[in-house]
């Protein structure tokens, strides 16, 4: 037997019935049929085992040694080991033969078994994951959940204020950020305030079509190439972005007093030093500068 309440061994058809039949009422259950001789189900095992654990109670794992267990194979015709096989409602809903990556496995899962809320302590880690892959209102969703549980969590409010920016609900967004206070954060704060800078100078700006024909008719239209950029900042086209502001900056570094490089390191603080871009733009910067 295992040391969890989740995994178990099945011995007879009646006790299957009732630990995976009958469980699967409740929750669904994966079965794994297996024998001591197959080098590919000792390898299965722990992975299985290992995804089972993640789902926290979610998904249960029941374990049929099929050399002692013959009924059971017999009237699910198993024919190839491993077998592994979902239950759901009384019900094999879905399953596979042989060996398979986790990633495989758990999207064979996914359309039956309840993703696990993400633990306390990382739930910030995964808003942040989420928001930086665009899914804006499932971060704000994690963020506020929360924040529900610590109302002064610095990086919490400014990342929730970066959210409730790109939905346009800027002067919120400001209002939370007022409410960070202390140095700890300053970069990532300093980041967020330069999102809602470029939001609001982006809505006060001629558009993106209109920019893109003044420089197609003169290329070195100094004024529509840092509006462009501008544009592009707000619309998170970072990369565009820090190019077209480089590029101003070695052609016309003193453009509005120095704009272009002030914005350069305002970009910097907004996606933070780890972001591939920032190493790759303040390296070009600093070459340019000496």
């Amino acid at each position: 037997m295992s040391d969890t309440p989740y995994i178990f061994d099945i011995s007879g058809a009646a006790q299957f019935d009732q630990l995976v039949v009958e469980n699967s009422f409740n929750k669904p259950v994966l079965v794994d049929f297996w024998a001591d001789w197959c080098a590919p189900c000792k390898a299965l095992m722990p992975l299985l085992a290992q995804i089972t654990e993640s789902y926290q109670g979610e998904l249960l794992l029941a374990k049929v040694n099929c050399d002692i267990e013959q009924d059971i194979v017999a009237r699910f015709g198993i024919r190839s080991l491993p077998t592994v096989v979902l239950f759901k409602d009384g019900q094999p809903v879905d399953g596979f033969a042989g060996a398979k990556l986790e990633s495989e496995i758990r999207a064979m899962l996914q359309p039956h078994v309840a993703e696990p809320a993400p633990a306390q302590e990382n739930l910030f880690d995964s808003a942040s994951k989420l928001f930086a892959e665009g899914q804006v209102d499932a971060a704000e969703a994690q963020l506020k959940q929360l924040l529900g549980e610590d109302n002064s969590n610095a990086p919490a409010l400014i990342l929730y204020a970066r959210c409730l920016a790109e939905r346009g609900e800027l002067t919120e967004a400001q209002t939370v950020l007022d409410a960070v206070s202390g140095d700890e954060h300053k970069q990532a704060l300093n980041g967020a305030k330069a999102q809602l800078t470029f939001l609001r100078q982006a809505a006060e700006l001629p558009d993106a079509a209109e920019l893109k024909t003044r420089l197609g008719q003169n290329p070195e239209d100094d004024e529509a190439t840092y509006q462009l950029a501008v544009q592009q900042l707000a619309n998170q086209q970072y990369e565009s972005a820090l190019d077209a502001l480089l590029k101003l900056f070695v052609r016309n570094r003193n453009y509005a007093d120095g704009l272009a490089h002030k914005t350069l390191l305002q970009v910097f603080e907004l996606l933070g030093n780890d972001h591939a871009l920032v190493t790759q733009y303040r390296r070009k910067l600093y070459q340019a500068i000496y």
